[in-house]
């Protein structure tokens, strides 16, 4: 039976616990078989990468990269956008506002 989160791809969050809580951010992934999901910018860890030579043209790559861990869903609450959702209400007060002119 697959799992339903209440936050999806690109929803504006803001974190109600842990190290970085009253944070915002925008979810840029959503892991739903471990209930977690990842925030832009927020839980940022340091992760140590080893020094390799697969790279284009055998160039090296490696060294110590900062990216975003997964926090766990509870720990999110979905914010309202800033921008519209609809426009046909918009339509609807454009095509008001014409008629009574």
């Amino acid at each position: 039976m697959p799992k339903f989160l209440h936050v999806k791809k690109g929803d504006l969050v803001q974190i109600i616990a842990g190290k970085d809580k009253g944070a915002k951010g925008h979810v840029i992934a959503t892991l739903p078989r471990e209930d977690r999901v990842v925030v832009e910018g927020i839980n940022m860890i340091k992760k140590h990468t080893k020094e390799t030579h697969q790279g284009p043209r055998g160039a090296k790559t490696g060294g110590v990269q900062t990216m975003e861990a997964p926090i766990h869903v509870s720990n999110v609450k979905k914010l309202k956008d800033e921008k519209p959702a609809d426009k046909k209400a918009e339509k609807k007060a454009d095509a008001a506002e014409g008629e009574d002119s």
